[in-house]
């Protein structure tokens, strides 16, 4: 068990050492063959609040830049760059809506995160609503456009779309 235990240890270590850029206040990617940092604004930069390993003046920290960057009137985009691919804004994934609603709430950031799931409930129920189905993505920032982008179009009742809303809309 113990080796189970360091190596978490230094799991932690090293993203606290190589994901988090303190001038800018947020957990980036790290490109180890590179061995350098990112430079892009993803919701990737939860994923240390989701699985409790931010300290937490960085979880603070991430929670500001997500209010300030990330939300939107249908949720969260997934980075900040308009790219025209579909990870990219103005496009927001359900997996990453939960997994920065629950690091928030991990770290008791709980009015940010209430905000985020009323607002993907908003935007699922309102495309539910017009078109019968739950969606793949969907555009967070223009609620009367489609999610879009990529290489194939937006697709019809993803089951992970499903399952995060049905856990966010159960959840109150």
């Amino acid at each position: 068990m113990e080796v189970y235990r360091e190596s978490a240890r230094l799991r932690k270590a090293a993203i606290l050492k190589h994901c988090w850029d303190a001038e800018k206040g947020f957990f980036f990617d790290y490109n180890f063959v590179e061995d350098q940092r990112s430079t892009s604004f993803t919701l990737a930069g939860v994923f240390p609040l989701f699985f409790q390993i931010a300290e937490p003046e960085q979880a603070a920290s991430v929670a500001k830049i997500i209010a300030e960057k990330f939300l939107h009137s249908g949720g969260l985009v997934t980075t900040l760059s308009h790219s025209g691919q579909q990870w990219d804004a103005p496009n927001g994934w359900a997996p990453l809506q939960w997994i920065t609603y629950k690091g928030l709430i991990n770290y008791g950031h709980k009015d940010l995160a209430e905000k985020i799931r009323q607002n993907w409930i908003a935007i699922c129920e309102k495309t539910y609503a017009a078109t019968g189905k739950m969606m793949e993505k969907y555009d967070v920032e223009n609620l009367d456009a489609p999610g879009g982008g990529g290489e194939y179009p937006n697709q019809d009742g993803f089951g992970w779309t499903n399952g995060v809303y049905l856990k966010m809309n159960s959840k109150f």
